[in-house]
């Protein structure tokens, strides 16, 4: 009951400080002249702060209500410096805005106080950062039956995102959106038509379009920041499709985002689903082929045209396998990413590879493999 108390008292100390202001902006490390490919090599291995600041789908008055409610602590600095003595060199933000929004989509001034101080502690450990609108509830579900209202509630979020951030160094990275980028009320690629293809991408290149026009529009170091454009889906299959539009970005200075966790019946279920059976074992002949020719794919399609990738999500569901399995998954994946000059980002939540009680990376043999990883040569040095 006494340590119950303590752990309340010192979270309280801790958002009181957020809410009454934050610490000085901290200094940069990345150069104005600083190309998006440079910066997305400078990135090393990163991780999510996941199932965090996204917390959504619930009842919430409090920013801690929506921060703790899938099983994190309140995020403090020693949390964060853990992060970087593990040696990440960035970490992913995932923001679900509208928890605590009002009726005309301002956002509530302590919930957005508490962002940008896990993004000052995460630039002041030496760390890069990366801010996103992420789920935020399912209303981007909405955009094709409710287009104007759906876009309008966007740019007004983004539009507070970007002035709150405008100042801050370049080591910060904004994304355009998660995994909501696709419609299959429009378009499904397991239909094996083509019929509501190019509405549904086109929505998706709508949005990509207005988070650059805002972010550029809005000033200071925001008409140089880098920015990270949502894939469809962030599917690398569906993102490389030729159907995928690419943003007009007057300061070329953008990477494309996508996801990996695939297979799905080894990386996401750890048990049988309608869809599917869940696999505890990984390591095939077809699953290394699998694996190559996916960023194989993505490599030729972007990177070896001058355009940055960021794999912002991939992980491994471990409920039903014993550790060498998915730490050869997770290795494996995350070699097959770096080696290609792109940057991978882990999926982490709580309880997961890092202990933000102890604030340790809990995967010794995990970590072993990530510093061999970036020892190895990348195809664009």
């Amino acid at each position: 009951m006494i340590k119950k108390a303590l752990c309340l008292l010192i979270a309280a100390m801790i958002l009181a400080t957020a809410f009454t202001g934050c610490s000085s902006v901290p200094a940069s490390s990345t150069p104005d002249d600083m190309s998006t490919m440079d910066f997305v090599l400078s990135m090393g291995l990163g991780i999510n702060l996941g199932n965090t600041m996204e917390c959504s789908w619930m009842e919430g008055e409090t920013v801690t209500d929506f921060e703790t409610a899938w099983g994190s602590p309140v995020i403090t600095k020693e949390i964060i410096q853990g992060y970087a003595d593990a040696g990440f060199g960035v970490i992913r933000i995932p923001v679900s805005w509208s928890n605590l929004m009002d009726e005309d989509y301002t956002i509530d001034k302590d919930y957005m106080k508490r962002v940008k101080q896990i993004v000052n502690w995460v630039l002041e450990c030496g760390m890069k950062a990366i801010v996103n609108l992420h789920a935020d509830g399912g209303w981007i579900s909405n955009f094709p039956t409710d287009t104007e209202e759906c876009m309008k509630k966007y740019e007004v979020i983004w539009t507070q995102v970007a002035e709150e951030f405008k100042d801050y160094p370049l080591d910060l990275m904004f994304e355009s959106l998660n995994e909501e980028g696709g419609w299959d009320s429009l378009w499904s690629h397991y239909s094996g038509s083509d019929e509501g293809k190019a509405e549904s991408y086109g929505i998706l290149g709508d949005i990509n379009q207005t988070f650059v026009d805002i972010v550029r529009a809005s000033g200071g170091n925001n008409e140089l920041r880098h920015l990270l454009i949502a894939g469809y889906q962030t599917n690398i299959e569906l993102t490389c499709d030729e159907a995928f539009i690419l943003p007009d970005d007057p300061a070329g200075r953008y990477a494309i985002s996508v996801h990996y966790y695939a297979p799905s019946t080894f990386a996401i279920i750890t048990q049988d689903a309608s869809w599917g059976e869940a696999r505890s074992t990984w390591g095939t002949d077809e699953d290394y082929e699998y694996l190559n020719w996916a960023f194989d794919y993505l490599y030729d399609t972007y990177v070896a045209n001058g355009i940055p990738v960021i794999v912002g999500e991939y992980g491994c569901a471990t409920g039903n396998k014993i550790p060498p399995q998915y730490e050869n998954y997770l290795s494996s994946v995350c070699e097959a990413i770096y080696t290609r000059g792109m940057c991978p980002v882990l999926w982490d939540t709580p309880g997961g590879f890092y202990d933000r009680d102890e604030c340790v990376f809990t995967e010794e043999v995990l970590l072993e493999e990530f510093e061999r990883i970036k020892t190895l040569d990348r195809v664009t040095d």
